[in-house]
Formats: C-alpha cells, sequence, structure tokens
C-alpha cells in the first residue's frame, strides 16, 4: 500500500501555492495524499511567521500532527522554520525541519530519516539564492489555479521579517512560467492567479523581462480565460503595467496594493516609500483607467508609536480612497526587526479597539462595492456546483456569486456563465442566470 501524507497550510497565497508543488512531489514519490485529519505516514505543516499569532498556529499545527499520529514523520517547513527552527526544535514534535530552500528532494530525504530524529536542514539565504524548481502542480480538479513566479523581496520594511526568510528577488523564468501555466490549463484551470513575494517587481533580475512582458506571453495561452494578480506594491504600478491590464480581456480588474498606513509619519518609520497623497493619486488614477476596479489593501493597527491621530487619518484616508477589501493586522513585534525595537509599543486593548473600528470600516466598503454592482450582468467563472441547487463561482472583480440554477447547470464547472446579480447576502451576491442574445 502506498504510504499516505497530510499537507497543512498556514500564510499567503503563495505559501498554498507552494504546498500544491509539495503534493505533487509527494504523488511523484508514490505517496497517496489525504487529509490533514486523518492518519498518515507523513505530515508537512508549511507555517507562517507574518505575525505572532502566526507563529502560535504554526506550533499548534505541529503538535496536531504528532498528537494525530505518533508514529508518523512530522516535517516542518516554511517561513517560521526558515525563521526559527530552534523554537521548532525546543518542541521536541517534528522530525524534520527544513524552511524554504532545497526541497526538491524531500520525499528521498524522508526515506532513511527515523521519527525522533529532529534533523535541521535549513539553508540560510544568500545573495546566490536560486529560485526553488518545486514541481509544476498536477491536476485537482480546480477551475483556478496560482503560479508562483517571484521570490523574494528587497525592500526591509522595518516591521517586517519576510526579506530574511524568503531571501533576495528572484524570478522564474518567462519560458518556465508559460509551460507551467499551459500544463494548468491542461489540467483543467481556467483562471490563474499569479503570485510572488515582491510579485511587481517579477524580472528585475533577468535580462528585458518584466511582468507586463510576462503577463503579455501567458496571455496567448489558448483556453486560459482570466488571469489574477495577487498582490503588487504601490511603487512598482506604471502605465505599462496599466496599459496591459486595460489591453488584455484576461487580466482581471482586480488589484491588491499594500497601503499599511493612511499616515504618513507613520509610513515613513515603518520604511514604506510612499506619501499617503502618493497612494491617494494612484488609486485615483487606477480607478479612472480600469472601469469599477476591484482595490484591496492592507492595513497595519497599533504600530509603535501610533496615536489616535494617526489612526484617524487612516480611516479618513482609507475611506476617502473607498476599497473592495479591506484587510486589517494588529501589529505583531517581529523578534530582528528594527520596528520590534522601536518606543511607543501600544496597548493590547488600544490595538484591539482599533482593529475593530478598521474592520467594520473595511465591512462598509466592502458592501457599497458589492452593491454597486446590484442590477448588472457579469461573467461569473464557476469553481463549484451543488446539484439542483446554485453553481457558485467569481467575476473579474472578485465578487463572490451564487447562481440559482436547475438541471441545465449541472455542466457549468468551468465556464462562464453571465449573470444578473440581484441580492446582496454579503459575502455573496445572488444572481440568476441571463441567457446571451
Amino acid at each position: 500500500m502506498n504510504k499516505k501524507a497530510a499537507f497543512y497550510t498556514l500564510g499567503c497565497k503563495v505559501n498554498y501555492c507552494e504546498t500544491e508543488a509539495l503534493q505533487a512531489l509527494f504523488e511523484e514519490a508514490g505517496y497517496r495524499i489525504i487529509d490533514f485529519d486523518k492518519r498518515a505516514d507523513v505530515y508537512v505543516i508549511n507555517t507562517c511567521t507574518v505575525t505572532a499569532s502566526s507563529d502560535h498556529k504554526s506550533r499548534k499545527a505541529i503538535r496536531r500532527a504528532r498528537k494525530r499520529s505518533p508514529d508518523a514523520i512530522v516535517v516542518a517547513t516554511g517561513c517560521y522554520a526558515q525563521g526559527d527552527p530552534n523554537k521548532i526544535k525546543e518542541m521536541e514534535q517534528a522530525d524534520l525541519i527544513i524552511g524554504n530552500r532545497e526541497r526538491e528532494k524531500l520525499p528521498q530525504i524522508l526515506e532513511n530519516l527515523q521519527p525522533g530524529a529532529a534533523l535541521d536542514l535549513v539553508v540560510p539565504h544568500s545573495a546566490g539564492s536560486r529560485f526553488e524548481m518545486l514541481p509544476p502542480v498536477k491536476t485537482r480538479r480546480r477551475t483556478r489555479g496560482f503560479l508562483k513566479v517571484q521570490e523574494g523581496c528587497n525592500q526591509a520594511c522595518s516591521y517586517c521579517v519576510v526579506p530574511s526568510v524568503r531571501g533576495p528577488l528572484r524570478s522564474l523564468e518567462p519560458g518556465e512560467a508559460v509551460l507551467r501555466a499551459r500544463n494548468l490549463v491542461a489540467s483543467g484551470c481556467r483562471e490563474i492567479v499569479l503570485t510572488g513575494i515582491h510579485l511587481g517587481l517579477y524580472g528585475a533580475d533577468l535580462d528585458n523581462v518584466s511582468l507586463p512582458f510576462l503577463l503579455q506571453e501567458l496571455g496567448k495561452i489558448p483556453g486560459l480565460l482570466r488571469l489574477r494578480l495577487s498582490s503588487l506594491e504601490p511603487s512598482d504600478i506604471n502605465s505599462e503595467l496599466v496599459e496591459q491590464i486595460t489591453g488584455s480581456w484576461q487580466v482581471c480588474p482586480h488589484l491588491h496594493i499594500p497601503l499599511q498606513s493612511g499616515d504618513g509619519e507613520l509610513l515613513r518609520l515603518m520604511n514604506r516609500p510612499y506619501e499617503p497623497v502618493e497612494y491617494l493619486y494612484l488609486a485615483k488614477w487606477l480607478k479612472q483607467e480600469i472601469p469599477g476596479l476591484a482595490l484591496s489593501t492592507d492595513v497595519i493597527v497599533g504600530f509603535p508609536g501610533e496615536t489616535e491621530k494617526h489612526h484617524r487619518r487612516s480611516l479618513k484616508l482609507i475611506n476617502e480612497i473607498g476599497f473592495s477589501r479591506l484587510h486589517v493586522f494588529k501589529y505583531s513585534p517581529r523578534p530582528g526587526t528594527p520596528a520590534a525595537r522601536f518606543s511607543g509599543q501600544v496597548p493590547k486593548e488600544i490595538k484591539d479597539r482599533r482593529s475593530k473600528e478598521m474592520m467594520a470600516l473595511g465591512e462598509q466598503m466592502a458592501s457599497e462595492y458589492r452593491h454597486g454592482f446590484l442590477g448588472t450582468v457579469q461573467p461569473v467563472l464557476v469553481e463549484k456546483v451543488v446539484p439542483y441547487s446554485h453553481a457558485e463561482g467569481f467575476t473579474p472583480h472578485y465578487l463572490r456569486v451564487k447562481i440559482n440554477m436547475d438541471i441545465k447547470g449541472l455542466h457549468w464547472r468551468g465556464k462562464l456563465v453571465n449573470a444578473r446579480l440581484e441580492k446582496d447576502e454579503g459575502p455573496e451576491i445572488r444572481a440568476i442566470r441571463v441567457k446571451k442574445n
């Protein structure tokens, strides 16, 4: 009988993309992939370390795996494993700690590994770090697939540990990116989400290659209905990229651009290379150039030194911009980062209150954005069909839609269905199918 492997992922889309690649690696080695809540021979936990909460959740997942199957091999990988392997060793729960590098031969490493080994194979990043060539993702009957094309970050925001655990900028060669995208489409994917740690600088380490160039090349793939960008830094958006977005029917009018704070003083402390007014003008320009743009963002509350005045400035700017979705994070000191040593650490109860206020604003803006589409007809890429009930999918603007259906809708999965958006049932919208004339 084949050995069984189970995976658990925390953190960003890059981590989820890498987990799928690791699953493909294990399948090639003869493993059967099962649910994490079942007894397996190997458990792989792809950890995250962006906040203290992420660290805690990573440790909790490692303990869960060990408790579920005491004789299994437990592997800790990902950013928390890369950044603090000693902390994981102290738990005495993981048999292997491997980080974010040199995972291409992970199944072979496990062949001779005995439970209780506590082997640390974390390799530090260096200027010569290469793009990790995990295998292409195999089909899992998904309509939407993720493609990691960029790795690493050189920005050094004062609160962020990512550069130390992800290393310097590296890009996947465009030819390999196109090949992997073709494989995803051949496996049934109709939408591809491009991911990276600093996606906007894709190609910065290659000759005559950029993100607009890659979008143009991917747009030539037959059967690819949509391309979506995961996250872009404000400073990386230029007219060439916007022209590529507006000039392609495949690239979705949906951009995630982290703001982090609406106060200039805090942005400078964060080492973010823009002013609030610059972000405001960027948002207005993008909304002008890309009709109906879904613009989402990240914001940190409770950064060291944040006063009530700073917080109110952030709320005011965010409200003025009008985002389609707001991701709110309470500041969490990351060991080794400059901000962890800053004075003026904000008490937990104040961070909690400001977080609630910011999330309430985010929910209000998301509702207003959804309401702006009611009564319109939108193409919905169906990802799931609930027989004799409804079909679920997303519009190009990343609005989740449920379409009422009958028996004729059983074949809609993976297809574009025109639907009139009728009722906001937050966070999704209820719709009815509209036939083409």
